[in-house]
């Protein structure tokens, strides 16, 4: 080992490493974790022991931070680590971290088979550059960044085929302090996809098409629409027409809770929004009631002949 070095010192040279081969809005992601929460914990510290990363997690999942929030901090944290121990600069075991268990299933947000009725018909008699993108999100379950990024030439009204590779949104810039517009491609490769059209939401795509003078799908300007003076707009729509609150991401929750009440197939479903595997499509939206399961069981029982 050469000259001990603390964390600190070791994740300004894992930053310069990373810095070249990662996207700008991932970078900038790390620097804001490290700021934030690793840097204040573990800065000064030349080894970090299991005790010293449980005691973390502990922390940071008391204070009301989601479990998979914690988990990513970890992951950056782990990354940081296991580099400076590859070249020889900080000491690293393996740790096996527990995560505090949830006490309580925590509902996504979704408006419910009525309300969304009502917003779908108000969104279908007024087919506007504006209504568009929520009827979007709606019919494909398309993140904000992605709706607000989508182009005319992402459509392809012959095939009915929405093929989602841009997003948009602010991130914090660490270094500047402050924050920066990004426009790039999704997160993964996954949430590059092709999204079919449906009937109604084909019909008011061709009516805004006509009006349309942007190359956005959303809005009239020839940059795309800001997410956040979007999530305004729906808020401000949501309470023209006396529907409860819902965050904009609850579009994207609804969408897939009504294609798995609908009985579509996981694996589709999980394609659809983009998902990296379909485990994550089945732990966010899939959730028995005791009805379903009592039907399970039933079909077993006919299956073995012993109805």
């Amino acid at each position: 080992m050469n000259k001990k070095k603390t964390f600190q010192d070791v994740s300004k040279i894992w930053c310069d490493a990373k810095r070249p081969i990662v996207k700008h809005s991932t970078m900038c992601a790390y620097l804001l974790t490290l700021q934030t929460h690793l840097l204040p914990w573990f800065g000064t510290m030349e080894t970090i022991a299991e005790c010293d990363v449980q005691q973390f997690v502990i922390d940071k999942c008391a204070s009301g931070l989601a479990r998979k929030t914690v988990r990513d901090m970890v992951a950056v944290l782990k990354s940081i680590v296991k580099y400076g121990n590859k070249h020889g600069i900080f000491h690293f075991e393996e740790w096996e971290i527990e995560y505090p268990t949830d006490t309580e299933n925590k509902l996504l947000p979704t408006l419910s088979l009525n309300h969304q009725r009502i917003l779908m018909n108000h969104l279908i008699e007024q087919p506007t550059q504006q209504n568009i993108g929520v009827l979007l999100a709606l019919c494909t379950g398309m993140r904000i960044g992605e709706v607000c990024a989508l182009q005319w030439e992402d459509v392809d009204f012959t095939q009915r085929i929405i093929t989602v590779r841009h997003t948009v949104g602010r991130i914090y810039n660490c270094e500047l302090k402050t924050t920066e517009r990004i426009h790039t491609s999704p997160k993964t490769k996954n949430s590059c996809r092709e999204i079919p059209i449906s009937k109604q939401l084909f019909q008011s795509l061709k009516t805004v098409r006509k009006q349309s003078q942007s190359p956005y799908v959303v809005g009239t300007s020839t940059q795309s629409k800001e997410p956040r003076s979007y999530r305004d707009y729906f808020s401000r729509l949501l309470k023209r027409l006396n529907i409860p609150h819902l965050v904009f991401h609850g579009l994207r929750h609804t969408f897939a809770t009504r294609c798995i009440e609908s009985q579509c197939d996981y694996k589709t479903v999980s394609v659809i929004l983009g998902h990296s595997n379909v485990a994550t499509t089945l732990n966010l939206y899939v959730h028995p009631n005791l009805s379903q399961k009592k039907k399970c069981i039933d079909r077993m029982s006919k299956f073995l002949g012993m109805a």
